[in-house]
């Protein structure tokens, strides 16, 4: 198996649990606020990684420390964003709009690295735009201001991880940096500044309930330690866009959870953009010259 197949795996990974992840954000916000959430999630991951693998971590250089910091800082406004969105809009439309990564991330290459996108581009920018009225505005395409805030915070959250997964890719192409121990400094750095945070902000306490205490659990474990230590060392065979790519997978697993365990369920209007976002993401990134090139020799052959 390549090495590329390998990290696509772990990758689809990743985007299951955070598509998982939306849903017991919204439980677990019945009882905590969003910034001690965050500060459970990331700090109660970094212990658990720091114990398990400490040995490792103790060798950390600077330049690791430096893009752990920076990561860590894009972390902190990528769940400002995806926790107080899904505190104002459906799971649903958090899923897809926080997935825009994928469209956010070539653009921020093209206007800040001059790494010039396709013509594609322009398609499929607005096939997304489209996508995104047929989400979340009213049946009339007024703007639903019920969900207003949140779908934007979404958005926000989706800019803040295109400059995530850039900054990542950077880091793990330098020889100097570790992916492994970037992944978990990270967590550290995402965990403290949310604590700082929710100290300014809100009043920090512990979940009350067991059903929230093992929602917290499951987020610190799973979507946020397993997820942010195995991302940047998947993408060291691979690129921030094709990683866009592949974790475009996200909405489509937070709307299935959304659907049979929150019975939340869309206007066809909605499903329509879901339908189109989507779409968007094969029109920037598959290569149809070279699949055309490629039938065209097979017909030749034959």
């Amino acid at each position: 198996m390549s090495k590329q197949l390998k990290a696509d795996g772990t990758l689809i990974l990743v985007t299951l649990c955070w598509g998982v992840s939306y849903l017991l954000m919204d439980i677990s916000l019945e009882e905590v606020d969003p910034f001690t959430l965050n500060a459970f999630r990331f700090l109660g991951a970094f212990v658990i990684a720091s114990l398990i693998s400490w040995k490792k971590l103790l060798t950390v250089n600077k330049t690791t420390l430096k893009y752990s910091l920076l990561v860590g800082v894009a972390l902190v406004f990528v769940y400002i964003g995806a926790t107080f969105g899904v505190k104002y809009t459906t799971l649903s439309n958090s899923g897809f709009l926080c997935a825009l990564t994928v469209i956010f991330t070539p653009i921020i290459n093209w206007l800040f690295l001059k790494k010039a996108p396709g013509k594609k581009l322009g398609i499929s920018v607005s096939m997304c735009f489209v996508g995104i009225a047929l989400l979340t505005l009213g049946d009339d395409f007024s703007i639903n201001m019920e969900n207003l805030k949140g779908d934007l915070l979404c958005v926000m959250c989706a800019v803040a991880y295109a400059i995530d997964l850039i900054l990542t890719e950077k880091a793990v192409g330098k020889e100097e940096v570790d992916a492994y121990q970037l992944g978990v400094f990270q967590l550290g750095v995402t965990g403290l500044l949310n604590l700082i945070l929710s100290f300014i902000v809100e009043e920090p306490h512990f979940p009350h309930t067991a059903a929230v205490w093992g929602s917290v659990l499951f987020l610190a474990v799973f979507c946020t330690g397993v997820a942010f230590v195995l991302q940047p060392v998947a993408q060291q065979y691979t690129t921030a866009n094709h990683v866009g790519v592949i974790f475009a997978l996200e909405p489509v697993f937070a709307a299935i959870v959304a659907f049979f365990i929150a019975g939340e369920v869309l206007t066809p209007k909605a499903y329509f953009g879901a339908v189109i976002m989507l779409a968007s993401i094969l029109v920037i990134e598959v290569d149809f010259k070279s699949l055309k090139t490629k039938r065209d020799m097979e017909e030749k052959k034959q």
